[in-house]
């Protein structure tokens, strides 16, 4: 039987943490704990409010999180404004197992009238997280020194105060008495609001990963994807339609482990022009949504003469979402292709088809399985199975995903894209499954 959880966005401080700190025998409980992804931002950006949701519980937990929150915001006075945060884009239901916990996202805007220091809570929660929204150069949080010795706190008393600390204790913490520099001096000095602008717009794409097998010679194949959004949302939480327009680049390469030089086989180069949305249309409290994606895509393989291979093609790919139970979602996501300019290579089609069939299921914070699927013309099929699990979920602990591929069929490469290639097994590291 399943544990039910409160499905408000308020946390619950639970006994059971004073009850592991003093022995006591209390009942588990499950809570969720708030904050913010950064401490300065100012009046109309976008900041991320986050949510670990942990299950101490004995049973697997279902939770659902609110497609909005509401936040408070204070000022030194005192005086409170009130906003609201939609659910970032991303899985809204997960089944927790016991000792274990699941991670959401609220995108907020901070409000015109928030100016200063802010004490920010969600509404019916008690954390405070601090943010504040001055300017950088006159922020009081991230650019405001800290003068003055380090005191001792611990050895202080409420008669004669907080002593100096021993300078052997602060020197070794690779400090001093003389002062200490603002926040913003450890992230170099100076916040960078045009990095800034292109680290919010950049994101991963296709599947990023390097693997190595093969049959009859060990080979690796590797890709690296990230799209690039190319315009910023006046208001995140409504963009227009020019908002979800993005070029992306993916390269695929094929390479030989096994001769005495360890030459490149052929590298695919794929830069593209594409619209997309995750979720276009999402029915009330129904767990089916749309998403799509249209575009425009180049791939070559930079060679030239009768080693030289490239192609155009527009295509649109509708997304198929069903969130199914446990905390997975099933993905079909077929990818139609017109072609053009293709005098290069005209019988591509005929060995890969004008769709690629794309099946996906993924946990949360767990097992993702990928199947592609191509057919052309007179049984020219090719097949590529991909797992991926994250190795923090291993004695590793550690970032990523352990991967394995398997391909079989035309067009593992653009330079052979007209020949067979037998059955490929390759294992790996992953970093976007």
């Amino acid at each position: 039987m399943t544990t039910p959880i409160h499905r408000t966005p308020a946390a619950r401080l639970t006994t059971l943490s004073l009850a592991l700190l003093l022995g006591w025998n209390a009942p588990a409980w499950a809570g969720v704990s708030y904050s913010l992804d950064r401490n300065h931002a100012s009046a109309g950006e976008t900041v991320l409010v986050r949510a670990v949701v942990f299950n101490d519980t004995p049973n697997a937990l279902d939770w659902t999180a609110p497609p909005t929150i509401v936040l408070q915001w204070r000022n030194e006075r005192g005086e409170a404004i009130r906003s609201i945060a939609r659910l970032h884009f991303g899985a809204a239901e997960a089944s927790i197992p016991v000792n274990n916990f699941a991670r959401f996202e609220w995108r907020a805007v901070v409000p015109q009238a928030a100016v200063g220091l802010q004490a920010v809570n969600v509404e019916g929660d008690t954390t405070l997280l601090a943010l504040d929204t001055s300017p950088t150069e006159a922020g009081k949080v991230v650019a405001s020194r800290a003068d003055g010795p380090v005191l001792d706190a611990s050895k202080g008393d409420t008669v004669y105060g907080d002593p100096i600390a021993a300078s052997d204790d602060v020197a070794r913490a690779g400090s001093s008495h003389a002062g200490g520099p603002v926040p913003v001096a450890a992230l170099g000095g100076q916040t960078n609001p045009g990095f800034e602008r292109f680290r919010s717009a950049i994101s991963p794409y296709e599947a990023v990963y390097f693997d190595v097998g093969g049959h009859g010679s060990r080979t690796a194949r590797f890709q690296i994807s990230l799209k690039y959004r190319l315009f910023t949302p006046q208001d995140p939480q409504n963009p227009g339609f020019l908002d979800n327009l993005y070029v992306g680049y993916t390269q695929t390469s094929l390479w030989d482990l096994h001769s005495d030089s360890h030459p490149f086989v052929d590298t695919s180069f794929k830069p593209s022009v594409f619209w997309r949305q995750d979720a276009l249309y999402r029915p009330e409290n129904s767990a089916f949504f749309l998403g799509l994606q249209a575009g425009v895509e180049h791939e070559s393989n930079g060679k030239s003469g009768d080693d030289s291979r490239a192609l155009n093609f527009l295509y649109i790919q509708p997304e198929f979402n069903y969130r199914m139970g446990h905390g997975s979602t099933l993905t079909f996501a077929p990818r139609v292709k017109q072609y053009f300019s293709d005098s290069e290579n005209p019988d591509y089609r005929d060995y890969v088809g004008n769709v690629d069939w794309k099946l996906r299921w993924a946990q949360d914070d767990g097992l993702v399985l990928t199947g592609l699927y191509r057919h052309g013309k007179g049984g020219r099929n090719s097949t590529q199975l991909e797992a991926a699990w994250p190795l923090k979920r291993t004695f590793l602990n550690m970032n990523g995903y352990f991967h394995v591929q398997y391909f079989k069929g035309y067009n593992e490469t653009l330079l052979g894209y007209d020949q067979k290639t037998g059955s490929q097994l390759r294992f790996g590291l992953a970093l976007v499954p």
